[in-house]
């Protein structure tokens, strides 16, 4: 389910993302005074932060039984930790799932913001539009330089990659010019809404879009991940009945051929030589 909406939504970003260079030759403002766009503030007078201010959200597991799933995960985000320690970035740590936000507690890391996954279901695009909402609007009044997302991403099954993904900045398009087979088009595209708030709007889309797809790669680790591990355990499970069938059918037939001897010996069809000792 988690890669059928995921081809579904990549399909669906590229689509909606191809609508900006169109839309921008409508706005009014130059490229830099746009929302979003990263420069903004230099235009506006305003002095850039000496620390570089980042999200960093860690996105683990809810259940257990899905191997080193959590483990690389961490490791990563470990890695991670120390490398903007080391540069100065003042960093807000967030966490995703019950199994992740213990392992962040352990290691005594202060968490901003924390919540779990549902169990029976795949993450909701809610949640996940909030929370880019919420960044874009941190990001937009300057609170915060970048967010980055740690996850495991899907390669194929049981098989995944511990990922940082820079979410924000947003790696927007910028006015495209008609391609030739578009100049002779008989009329202009018209935009029957405001530019501006359109252009908002596909990106706050995007964005949670964006974001959306890292959720369900990171389920679709997970679950291929446990999958793959059940099924190791029940093939392990099937080697281990079948080993103590036949050991308990050889001793069966040891016992049959013990009990015919005795039977047979008893009857006096057997020699002396032949009985079997008691």
């Amino acid at each position: 389910m988690a890669l059928n909406r995921l081809r579904g939504l990549r399909d669906y970003s590229a689509r909606l993302l191809s609508f900006l260079p169109l839309l921008l030759p409508h706005i009014d403002e130059t490229r830099h005074g746009l929302p979003f766009l990263r420069g903004k503030t230099a235009s506006r007078g305003q002095a850039l932060p000496a620390t570089e201010r980042v999200i960093a959200l860690v996105i683990g597991s809810e259940r257990g039984l899905c191997g080193q799933y959590n483990a690389a995960i961490a490791a990563r985000a470990a890695a991670y930790f120390a490398a903007q320690a080391q540069d100065g970035v003042a960093l807000e740590i967030m966490a995703l799932g019950s199994r992740m936000i213990r392992t962040l507690q352990r290691q005594k890391r202060a968490l901003c913001w924390a919540q779990s996954l549902p169990v029976t279901r795949l993450p909701a695009f809610e949640m996940a539009f909030r929370l880019t909402r919420e960044w874009l609007l941190r990001y937009e009044a300057s609170e915060i330089d970048a967010v980055d997302v740690l996850y495991n991403a899907y390669d194929r099954s049981g098989r995944y990659t511990p990922t940082v993904f820079r979410l924000l900045p947003p790696d927007l398009p910028s006015a495209a010019p008609l391609a030739p087979e578009d100049v002779s088009l008989s009329a202009p595209y018209i935009i029957e809404t405001d530019p501006l708030r359109m252009y908002v709007r596909i990106v706050e889309q995007w964005t949670a879009i964006n974001f959306y797809t890292l959720l369900l790669s990171a389920a679709a680790s997970e679950h291929s991940a446990r999958f793959q591990l059940m099924e190791s355990a029940t093939q392990n499970v099937d080697r281990l009945v079948e080993d103590l069938t036949q050991e308990l059918q050889s001793a069966r037939r040891q016992a049959i051929t013990i009990e015919m001897q005795e039977l047979a010996s008893s009857a006096g069809l057997l020699g002396k030589e032949l009985r079997p000792e008691v």
